[in-house]
């Protein structure tokens, strides 16, 4: 053989373990499908570890695919990635976990997980309907199944309830509140006349006071723990303000009566913490977990950072509060997995996206710290953060509010055009109302410029 000859050779052999080393290879006969790991959670170590092992696992149980693992570099290139290999033709079988924001980049992208649950035959009344729901499209199909949800909740400090003399809020859904004797509704109303009495300054007055100074407050009565402002809207009244059929933004009055609430809360009763006030030392660290308040309204993830409360004061979770309408809406969090549209094996697809919301999700939900969708692996997720948190906690409100959440039309991450701009508006209008500057600000007015903002952000009405 000729040294040219045996160099092409060698070269073949080369890029074919090259090639070999960083594409998948199905074993022989078996449909191989790619899961794709990095929009969301997931890329620690110790994820990755489980799960290679749910599909080792996955593997193992069955003879016809062979499902293949693969990892975004990092968080902060796996949207670049890809879309990448979308725009290549390469596309993963399935993306996940990964939250409503996260999928929002790619909308277009996901298939409609209908037609296949009704083609394998799933049984999708395992889960509760509201959850199912909850990942419904504008366009009426289903992004995916339910997995790894966070229900909004009602952290309360125990021994500050206690101290101000005042009932513990309630333990279940349509119960009432116990102020001054009297049952009244369990809803904001009642949120901001408790509020005052949790909120305490320097000298011991709490905020129902003539006396209250209102410069030296160290203890508060409520926040909305890292909230976005339209999940404060969502809270307090659940609505949209979106029309996908006419390009329009109309935030809707109800909105602007939250905006208002939530207004008050900070710069007339002095019982939410402004921008300043969350970055003080009172409120360190993370709200909350400070010991120095009273009432968060925050989705379950919380539970990530309250570990410095452990030993330093009691805790536990009750339904949220009505809305303004008089009902219990709640704004939920979720995780997913999605399987992308353009997989030549959609259906090989679904029975590994149902094998990693059925039998892998004990497993995963525990990697992820989920509270998980299926009714089957609750019992150990609340085992595991039971160890974590030792207390007497009311876990059981986690799976209650499942039933009670708000459907994916008026979720408060649902997309719109060019959504990480509107994003960042958001951002900038929760930023006007919590900053010193946002005591003087005309609220109103502020949210018609917001609006107009972001008609301009997603373009001209087309009706």
């Amino acid at each position: 053989m000729s040294r040219k000859s045996l160099f092409s050779v060698m070269m073949v052999l080369v890029l074919a373990l090259i090639v070999g080393a960083v594409m998948p290879v199905a074993a022989q006969g078996k449909t191989t499908i790619t899961w794709y790991v990095g929009l969301g959670t997931g890329t620690n170590s110790e994820q990755i570890a489980i799960q290679e092992q749910v599909v080792a696992d996955f593997n193992a149980s069955q003879s016809e695919i062979e499902l293949v693992l693969s990892i975004a570099a990092s968080n902060e290139t796996a949207r670049d990635t890809l879309s990448t290999l979308l725009a290549a033709g390469t596309p993963p079988d399935i993306v996940g976990p990964v939250g409503v924001t996260g999928s929002n980049s790619f909308a277009d992208q996901w298939a409609n997980v209908e037609p296949l649950i009704e083609a394998a035959g799933y049984d999708i009344s395992v889960f509760d309907p509201a959850l199912v729901e909850l990942y419904r499209n504008a366009d009426g199909g289903l992004g995916g199944l339910p997995f790894a949800v966070y229900p909004a909740v009602t952290y309360y400090n125990i021994g500050l309830f206690e101290e101000a003399g005042l009932e513990l809020p309630p333990a279940e859904f349509g119960a009432p509140y116990i102020l001054d004797g009297e049952e009244v509704a369990w809803d904001y109303n009642t949120v901001a006349e408790i509020a005052k009495i949790l909120t305490v300054d320097a000298n011991g007055n709490d905020a129902t006071s003539a006396d209250f100074d209102p410069a030296a407050i160290e203890q508060y009565g409520v926040n909305f723990q890292w909230a976005r402002i339209r999940l404060i809207w969502t809270d307090l009244a659940p609505s949209s303000y979106y029309d996908a059929a006419t390009n329009t933004v109309t935030v809707p009055q109800e909105w602007r009566d939250a905006s208002q609430w939530y207004w008050d809360r900070i710069w007339v009763d002095h019982t939410a913490p402004n921008a300043t006030a969350q970055a003080s030392e009172v409120m360190q660290p993370s709200g909350f977990a400070s010991g120095n308040l009273g009432i968060s309204i925050v989705p379950l993830w919380y539970t990530c950072c309250l570990d410095s409360s452990v030993g330093a004061f009691e805790w536990s979770i009750a339904p949220v509060p009505a809305s303004f309408d008089g009902v219990q809406h709640v704004a939920m969090d979720a995780d997913t997995f999605r399987i992308v549209d353009a997989s030549p094996n959609k259906e090989a697809a679904f029975k590994v996206l149902t094998y990693l919301v059925d039998n892998a999700a004990p497993t995963l939900a525990t990697a992820y710290g989920a509270f998980p969708a299926l009714p089957a692996a609750q019992d150990a997720w609340v085992e595991s953060i039971s160890t974590r948190y030792p207390l007497d906690i009311n876990w059981g409100v986690a799976k209650a509010s499942l039933a009670y959440a708000n459907p994916g039309t008026v979720h408060h991450e649902s997309n719109l055009p060019n959504y990480s701009q509107v994003y960042d508006r958001e951002f900038s209008l929760l930023s006007q109302i919590e900053s010193d500057a946002g005591a003087t600000i005309d609220l109103n007015a502020e949210i018609d410029s917001f609006q107009a903002d972001v008609q301009t952000i997603v373009g001209e009405p087309t009706e």
